[in-house]
């Protein structure tokens, strides 16, 4: 079988674009939406294009950290950042705002950056030792854990949260 390699996932949220958008750039809230992230520090926010920032998760008894930088990040239009760790590209985030109604379609998706040959068996095997999880697991985590996020960026903006003090 193939290994899969991107997800995406979506859902509307009773927030207009730059609400919801606001909520997910301010990286500080992921560890709110996210049951596998903890904390996110970014040195100089907010987050925007280039910026760099530490990724602390953790899943059962496994934790890790992760580095990432932020790709893309067009206001109320579209919020992408890379994680590596240990020096090896591991995975693509991003998410999609588009006006729907009164609301958001928000779409989350994920690409593995995870390579082939000796880089990516060595990022497969730092996701197995650190994270407890095997590559053929991760697309089904990642899939539930998409969903669990969205649900809860959709739940905090329809409650009008505001970044991380809103907690």
């Amino acid at each position: 079988m193939e290994r899969v390699r991107s997800l995406e996932e979506s859902t509307v949220v009773d927030a207009p674009p730059a609400v919801v958008y606001g909520l997910v750039a301010d990286l500080r809230n992921m560890g709110r939406w996210s049951p596998e992230c903890r904390a996110v520090w970014v040195p100089r926010p907010p987050a925007r294009t280039g910026s760099r920032f530490v990724g602390i998760n953790r899943r059962g008894p496994f934790l890790w950290p992760t580095l990432g930088r932020v790709s893309r990040a067009r206001e109320g239009r579209e919020f992408v950042f890379d994680v590596s760790a240990f020096g090896l590209p591991i995975a693509r985030w991003g998410y999609r705002f588009e006006p729907e109604g009164p609301g958001t379609r928000l779409t989350e998706f994920w690409q593995d950056l995870r390579t082939e040959g000796r880089r990516g068996r060595a990022a497969d095997l730092l996701g197995t030792v650190f994270a407890g999880t095997a590559p053929a697991r991760r697309v089904a985590l990642n899939r539930a854990g998409m969903r669990t996020t969205l649900d809860r960026i959709a739940r905090a903006a329809a409650a009008g949260a505001v970044g991380p003090a809103a907690r």
